[in-house]
C-alpha cells in the first residue's frame, strides 16, 4: 500500500448565518394573527383556487397552437391559472420571514384575498404580507 505523500486538511464549512430579520415574526405572520387566518385554511383555499379547472385546460390548449400553427396571425390569449398551490413547506418558510419566490408570494396573496374577503374585509397588496 503506498503511503500518501501530502494530507490534505480542510477547514469546517462556514456554517450559513441566519438572515436578520427586524422583528422576530414576519409580516405575514402577524397579519395572518391580526386577522385570525388559520395557516391551516390558507393552504385549503389555495389549492381550490390554484387547481386547473377545465376552462384554464382549453386556455392552455389554445396557447400551444397558436404558439405551433398560426406563424404570422398572433392573438391574445389569457393565462390560465398556475395549477401549482401554496405547499406547505413554502407557507412555513414565509411564516419564518425567510426569502420565498415572487410566484410563491402571489399564490398566498390570492389565498388571503380570498379568505379576508369572506369575512367581507378588504383587500390587501403585496406590500402588506411581505
Amino acid at each position: 500500500m503506498p503511503a500518501r505523500m501530502f494530507r490534505v486538511t480542510r477547514s469546517p464549512m462556514p456554517t450559513r448565518s441566519r438572515r436578520p430579520t427586524m422583528a422576530e415574526e414576519s409580516k405575514l405572520k402577524t397579519f395572518l394573527t391580526q386577522n385570525k387566518l388559520n395557516p391551516k385554511r390558507l393552504l385549503a383555499v389555495s389549492h381550490t383556487l390554484e387547481t386547473h379547472t377545465k376552462e384554464d385546460r382549453t386556455l392552455k390548449l389554445e396557447r400551444r397552437r397558436a404558439k405551433k400553427g398560426e406563424g404570422g396571425e398572433k392573438k391574445e390569449v389569457a393565462k390560465p391559472k398556475s395549477g401549482r398551490a401554496v405547499t406547505p413547506r413554502a407557507l412555513e418558510t414565509a411564516l419564518a420571514g425567510t426569502t420565498i419566490s415572487g410566484p410563491t408570494k402571489q399564490r398566498i396573496l390570492r389565498a388571503v384575498n380570498y379568505l379576508l374577503e369572506q369575512k367581507k374585509k378588504d383587500k390587501v397588496e403585496l406590500k402588506t404580507l411581505f
